[in-house]
């Protein structure tokens, strides 16, 4: 399984963003894709999952959605903070995880 997460970018703080993650190959199921982030210097975090999960720092501005068809998972990002600056995976909501791949890089400047 290869996952490519895009839509990256450097955006002010206020901004948005969506990022996507596409899947190929076989996955267990879309529904069990989640997004994490990686900030400078910090171990890797659980942002979204499920339909409803978030981590606390994100509650009320990210939102996780999922394409079935298109084995496809978002994460649409609002008033993005300059803590939100990371690199952001998608991958399986637990182990075993399949290869993390590049991610796609967020940056919010202030």
């Amino acid at each position: 399984v290869q996952l490519q997460a895009s839509g990256g970018g450097l955006v002010q703080a206020g901004g948005s963003l969506t990022l996507s993650c596409a899947a190929s190959g076989s996955i267990f199921s879309i529904n069990l894709m989640a997004w994490y982030r990686q900030a400078p210097g910090k171990q890797r975090e659980l942002v979204a999952s499920g339909n409803t999960a978030y981590a606390d720092s994100v509650k009320g501005r990210f939102t996780i959605s999922r394409d079935n068809a298109k084995n496809t998972v978002y994460l649409q990002m609002n008033s993005l903070k300059p803590e939100d600056t990371a690199v952001y995976y998608c991958n399986l909501v637990r182990p075993p995880f399949y290869s993390w791949g590049q991610g796609t890089l967020v940056t919010v400047s202030s």
